[in-house]
């Protein structure tokens, strides 16, 4: 008969004869499969930076004499999506206006108007690229700026710098 603890097995929870079963996790109970992870969500954290800037500074020449630091000069949180995010200043001839405008006061003078681009990479990290701008970009409080034109990638945590103040923390999660 094949009922419950009939000659078949099977029933009150015993496996029948043949079937597999997921070995047992914590408790006892059978582990389920991991879950397909979606693309992690980058985000980025804009706002001025002291230390950047007196680094600026040392490095400038007298044309920098007149720069302050913004007293005051809210964090701008973003999340990172589509494919590209531009960086820059809007341009106020035309209109056109970056995905992270940094002429919004108090306005960072030494970015360019199309200053550089965050690129999302196959993986689904993300790249920087100068876009030739006027004062460079650096990654990292580097000395050196980046190449134009050259993608940088990024790691959960760098800091993007342009301009004279600003910077752009990447985070994954």
């Amino acid at each position: 008969m094949g009922g419950p603890g009939g000659p078949n097995g099977g029933g009150y929870g015993y496996p029948q004869p043949g079937a597999t079963q997921a070995p047992p996790g914590p408790g006892g109970f059978p582990q389920q499969p991991p879950r397909p992870q979606g693309p992690a969500t980058w985000t980025a954290t804009i706002g001025p930076d002291r230390e950047y800037f007196m680094a600026m500074m040392q490095r400038s020449g007298p044309e920098a004499a007149g720069l302050n630091l913004p007293a005051y000069s809210p964090e701008q949180q973003r999340t990172l999506t589509g494919n590209q995010i531009t960086i820059g200043r809007r341009r106020h001839s035309t209109g056109d206006t970056p995905d992270i405008d940094l002429s919004t006061p108090p306005e960072d003078p030494g970015v360019s108007h199309q200053h550089a681009v965050l690129v999302q990479q196959p993986d689904g990290s993300w790249a920087v690229v100068d876009q030739n701008s006027t004062n460079g970009t650096t990654v990292n409080g580097s000395d050196e700026p980046i190449q134009p034109f050259v993608p940088v990638p990024l790691q959960d945590g760098d800091r993007v710098h342009v301009g004279a103040w600003t910077t752009i923390t990447i985070r994954r999660g």
